[in-house]
């Protein structure tokens, strides 16, 4: 693979369950609080409350403009913005601004479900004996829609009212890959600078798991039950996980090639040292993560010129299911043997395709304070886990190298590796 012309990163913005802005964020990590908690939310009157990482006092308001396009923003749309606008003002763009035309933006971002109060009235237009009848649908329920009410769903949009937010007349684009999103975006922006489509790129994600909907995809795909006591719900590697917990959030970073981050005379928060995106096909019947991740990991060391004993920390997808941490575990300690690990869903849940985003700023921010935020709920060591988990208190980061993971249980797995500045 083709070096990368030195890719930093300039600046970090986060909203999520455990802060809004990176010194937050970070001081939830280090001293082990969690974002998840009880939500208010009717779903089904028969089960329990649900619980999840929500993003708590966040107001739109502060950071969107023009005010008007909160009119056609979800939430999803408004966590994304904000990410985005804290991590400018992190690069200070403003004061050392970038050539508009050579600034672009790059997000991760997936199905964004309406909102039921929207999309209710619509539905009961085009009812008939409480079923909708989809022949009716064009004859009845448009008149019950906002005009823009598509725009407000579509993945394409948070990229887009960055773009216009941030006068980002560059590349701009989006990457719907699932759980891999956030950390595909960040691959593809740095392609973009190394072949200098761009200076300086908005690279991020966004993604909310607490949509009545997704609550009942999930009652499928394997939730965690632990109602009870939902601060100890997401436990990743733990001998008892019992499954995901949903949460929201949004991340971005500033990604700029330095040589014109030194132009402007920018910080350096971190580098991005290399990167893999790999996909393993299903064979016989195999979920195929384990092979994955292995690929990734080795592909991400060799881009970026590094061995398995220079890495300091990987920081784990960590979904707390069953079969996904067994299976990315035993990547992690056949590639790189005993390196720390931490698992920060444990934090905030399980975020969809913000969750690569949220967890490269957990890398950056452990390289800058030389330091590995605990895994939270890790009290029974798994022997199908077989990694040195940072738990209880935060450890420290012996080399400032990270490697960030995700993957997807369609077969996709993608590595990134972080440096110091």
């Amino acid at each position: 693979m083709a070096p990368h012309r030195g890719i930093v990163v300039t600046g970090i913005g986060v909203v999520s369950p455990i802060g809004i802005g990176k010194e937050p964020f970070w001081s939830a990590l280090r001293e082990g609080r969690s974002g998840i908690r009880r939500l208010e939310m009717a779903v089904d009157p028969t089960a329990p409350p649900p619980f999840g990482g929500q993003v708590a006092d966040f107001d739109p308001k502060q950071y969107v403009r023009p005010r008007k396009s909160l009119k056609v923003m979800n939430r999803d749309i408004q966590l994304a913005f904000a990410a985005a606008d804290l991590a400018c003002v992190d690069a200070g763009l403003r004061e050392k601004p970038v050539d508009p035309e050579r600034l672009g933006v790059l997000f991760g971002a997936g199905v964004m479900p309406c909102e039921l109060d929207e999309i209710t009235p619509a539905c009961r237009r085009s009812a008939v004996d409480g079923t909708v009848d989809l022949h009716l649908w064009g004859q009845r329920a448009m008149g019950e829609l906002f005009p823009l009410w598509m725009l407000k769903y579509l993945p394409n949009m948070p990229a887009c009212h960055i773009g216009i937010g941030q006068d980002a007349r560059g590349p701009n684009n989006t990457i719907t890959l699932g759980d891999v999103s956030s950390l595909s975006a960040i691959a593809e922006a740095v392609r973009g600078l190394d072949r200098g489509n761009a200076d300086a790129m908005i690279v991020g994600g966004v993604g909310s798991r607490l949509h009545p909907l997704e609550w009942a995809r999930g009652r499928i795909n394997g939730l965690s039950q632990r109602s009870g006591e939902p601060e100890a719900a997401s436990r990743p590697f733990d001998a008892q996980r019992d499954g995901v917990v949903n949460g929201e959030g949004a991340s971005a970073v500033i990604l700029e090639s330095e040589e014109r981050a030194q132009a402007r005379g920018a910080t350096v928060l971190g580098r991005v040292l290399g990167h893999g995106a790999v996909f393993a096909p299903h064979r016989n019947g195999d979920v195929p993560v384990t092979n994955a991740v292995r690929r990734a990991i080795l592909t991400a060391l060799q881009d970026a010129n590094l061995s398995a004993a220079d890495v300091g920390v990987v920081v784990a997808h960590g979904l707390s299911t069953v079969d996904d941490d067994r299976m990315e575990a035993q990547a992690i300690r056949a590639t790189l043997g005993d390196v720390p690990v931490t698992a920060p869903k444990s934090s905030f849940g399980y975020l969809g395709t913000a969750a690569g985003a949220l967890e490269i700023a957990v890398a950056l921010l452990a390289i800058q304070h030389t330091q590995i935020p605990p895994t939270l709920n890790y009290e029974h060591p798994d022997p199908e886990c077989p990694i040195n988990l940072v738990h209880r208190q935060p450890a420290p980061l012996q080399k400032p190298v990270a490697i960030v993971l995700s993957h997807s249980r369609q077969g996709q797995a993608v590595a990134v590796v972080l440096g110091g500045a």
